[in-house]
């Protein structure tokens, strides 16, 4: 079981992620990066690796806007774009 995040909004993102098959891997100690999410797919295609691992912040600026963002790299994730439109 892995440490929630302590903002809500980042949390929900995170199941979110996760329920699409995404890894979320909790950083070990402090710092800025509370962790990364991991794509599942392991595609050449996937717009070279930009959105293939992504850093969760620990104390953003704004949670909402980053819980948001880390959804649109979710659901922008190209090879996850290819298998639902079949």
């Amino acid at each position: 079981m892995k440490r929630p995040h302590p903002k809500k909004e980042i949390e929900a993102a995170l199941l979110y992620a996760e329920a699409n098959g995404w890894v979320v891997e909790p950083k070990k100690g402090n710092g800025h990066a509370w962790g990364r999410i991991y794509c599942p797919y392991n595609d050449s295609d996937c717009r070279c690796g930009e959105f293939c691992i992504t850093s969760i912040w620990s104390t953003p600026r704004n949670a909402v806007n980053h819980a948001n963002n880390l959804k649109r790299v979710v659901d922008n994730c190209t090879t996850r774009r290819k298998k639902t439109a079949r």
